[in-house]
């Protein structure tokens, strides 16, 4: 049931941003790219894997074309659930930090097995890389590299128990391409290498079974 919730929400969502949004010309599209001021109070463009909004003269990476979306102005992508960016203020409002932060965690989540460094993360959710860690461990307690950590053990846990790919595998699954790093890292959180863990979960598993 929480699942199917989930998904209409989601559908409803996304049918917002479809009612609300408007096609991307390619006038638009180079005034992104090319972080055109002109165009500042002609349109705002949001980026659906964020959940952020911007003006089109915003200096963060460009976002993959298919996963931007168009809006004439800033209350229409306040409707369809997006955020303003923290670094161009397209409301000329501050995002709060607890907002922010929790863009970059869901963000996190749901892209850990790729590559993610502090610079690349601070581009990503349009901040610099010395404000959003020093915020996101005012608001978390740690920092994001030890948040992503976190959440790549935790995956990590769940492929030993529940599949019987190699710890390399499981390595490269949850974003960690160098397996003794990943080794390392798992038994300083943990206090077990991969190897044990999986081992010991299986004796629990067979005696309470």
């Amino acid at each position: 049931m929480p699942d199917s919730m989930d998904k209409g929400h989601k559908e409803s969502h996304d049918y917002r941003i479809l009612n609300d949004a408007e096609l991307i010309t390619d006038i638009k599209w180079q005034a992104i790219i090319n972080n055109d001021p002109a165009y500042n109070n002609e349109f705002f463009y949001a980026v659906k894997s964020t959940g952020i909004f911007c003006k089109p003269s915003c200096k963060s990476r460009v976002p993959k074309k298919e996963n931007v979306c168009i809006f004439p102005n800033a209350e229409q992508a306040l409707l369809a659930n997006f955020r303003p960016c923290k670094r161009c203020k397209p409301t000329n409002e501050y995002l709060p930090d607890t907002e922010w932060v929790e863009l970059i965690t869901e963000y996190i989540d749901k892209n850990f097995t790729e590559k993610l460094t502090l610079e690349s993360l601070a581009n990503i959710c349009h901040g610099s890389p010395y404000h959003m860690h020093r915020t996101f461990k005012k608001i978390k307690g740690i920092t994001p590299v030890e948040y992503i950590q976190q959440v790549r053990v935790n995956a990590a846990k769940k492929y030993l128990v529940q599949t019987n790919k190699a710890i390399g595998d499981i390595a490269a699954c949850v974003g960690i391409a160098n397996a003794p790093y990943f080794i390392t890292l798992f038994k300083k959180k943990t206090g077990q290498t991969p190897a044990q863990f999986r081992q010991r979960s299986k004796m629990e598993e067979k005696y309470n079974g």
